[in-house]
Formats: C-alpha cells, sequence, structure tokens
C-alpha cells in the first residue's frame, strides 16, 4: 500500500507544481521568441561598413559633405525647384537627356532595379533625380514622360543651361554638347550618380558601370552612418 501511495504522488504534481511547470515553459518560451526576434532584426539591419569598402563596393564618399552654392531649376511639372528642395530627404541625381540613346536608358533602368530593392521606409524618403544636359530638347513635359516611363516616382529637373552647368559643376559631372555629321548633335556627360544627403550636400557618388546590390549595400551603410 505504501509503495501504490508514493507512485501515485510522483504521478501527480500538486497544482501548485504544476503552475510552476508551466511558468519555467512559458519564460523559456519567452526567451527563444525573444532570441528569435532579436536575431531577424538584426540581420533586418543595414551592415555598416568601412569607406574603403565603400570605394570596393563602387561608391566614393567624400570625406566631408560638400555645401552646395544656391541655384534655381524647373521639375518636371514646370514648378520651381532650388537648393532647399533637396533637403529632408536622401536624393540620388544623374545627369543625362532624353535623346541619349545608351547610356541614360541603361543607368535609369539600372536605378529602377535599385530602388525596387528598397524597403518601404527606405523608398519613403528616397528621390531619384535625371538633370537634363540637353535643356534645349529636354523640357518639362518631356522630362517628365521620359523619366516616368522608368519609374513613377522618379523626377526631372530641367533649366536654363549655365544654371544646368552651375549645378553639374558642384557635383563634379562633366558634359558637353557634340555636334553630329548630319547637323544634330548629341551630349557627352559624366556616367557617375550623385548622392545628396538630408542637409543637402554632396556627400558621396556611385560610379559606372552601376550594380544595383552593391549599391544597396553602400546606400544603406551610409545612411545608417549619417548624423542628420
Amino acid at each position: 500500500m505504501a509503495n501504490t501511495a508514493n507512485r501515485e504522488n510522483t504521478t501527480h504534481n500538486s497544482p501548485e507544481q504544476r503552475r510552476g511547470i508551466w511558468l519555467t515553459v512559458a519564460v523559456l518560451v519567452l526567451f527563444m521568441i525573444a532570441v528569435v526576434l532579436g536575431f531577424l532584426h538584426k540581420m533586418g539591419q543595414p551592415r555598416v561598413i568601412t569607406d574603403s569598402e565603400l570605394r570596393l563596393n563602387g561608391t566614393v564618399k567624400l570625406e566631408r559633405p560638400r555645401i552646395l552654392d544656391n541655384f534655381e531649376l524647373l521639375d518636371d511639372t514646370g514648378a520651381v525647384f532650388r537648393t532647399e528642395s533637396l533637403s529632408g530627404r536622401w536624393t540620388l541625381v544623374f545627369f543625362g537627356f532624353t535623346h541619349c540613346p545608351d547610356v541614360c536608358p541603361t543607368t535609369l533602368a539600372t536605378l529602377n532595379s535599385f530602388y525596387q530593392t528598397l524597403d518601404e521606409q527606405t523608398r519613403a524618403d528616397t528621390d531619384i533625380l535625371l538633370v537634363s544636359v540637353d535643356p534645349k530638347r529636354d523640357g518639362p513635359q518631356q522630362l517628365h514622360d521620359y523619366v516616368r516611363y522608368f519609374n513613377e516616382d522618379f523626377r526631372g529637373l530641367t533649366g536654363e543651361f549655365l544654371n544646368l552647368k552651375r549645378f553639374a559643376n558642384q557635383l563634379n559631372v562633366p558634359f558637353n554638347k557634340v555636334p553630329l555629321e548630319d547637323g544634330e548633335y548629341t551630349v557627352d556627360h559624366g556616367s557617375q550618380v550623385v548622392l545628396i544627403n538630408p542637409r543637402g550636400h554632396y556627400h558621396a557618388f556611385f560610379k559606372a558601370p552601376l550594380d544595383p546590390a552593391k549599391m544597396k549595400l553602400t546606400y544603406r551603410s551610409m545612411r545608417a552612418t549619417f548624423n542628420g
């Protein structure tokens, strides 16, 4: 009889013991969930890389961001676009033109691929601008239709030739009109993509040829280390 009673005591725990067991199990489960969530959060954070790693991945970050002089251009809706229009957002700037046969459409297609890899929160404060180097042929409407063919969120800028030239010079992007034998002309221009930080300062540039995956890596790293 005594042996039977002992077996019953070992197989039937008291309510207090059962509560203790469930509490221990619940704590362990919550701990495991916290560990998994922490790991997933860390995986989702941008990897911060050094300036030398940035260069190896095709991005050159300026040692000190450059403050831009005042300028005035037109966006593709006909609205005035000034220096202060760059403040508050990250802006990728590419100089090109709508009659460009190869480099410009290839670059804009690549920028669209890059843009699509970004998460929704990052895209929300990232602008991509095509600045025309051919203002004679690129009015606001032409730019509007052209850039939105690649992405509805992209925008274009045009304006007076000298204003465009001054803006390009500040970003170290050369361009020159080149006459053709048939009497027409084309425009040679730099193929780098310039990055403007939310203070409206020249922050870095992405070298050609562009690689969307490398651009995402370097862009997210620079955003993470920016003290805005």
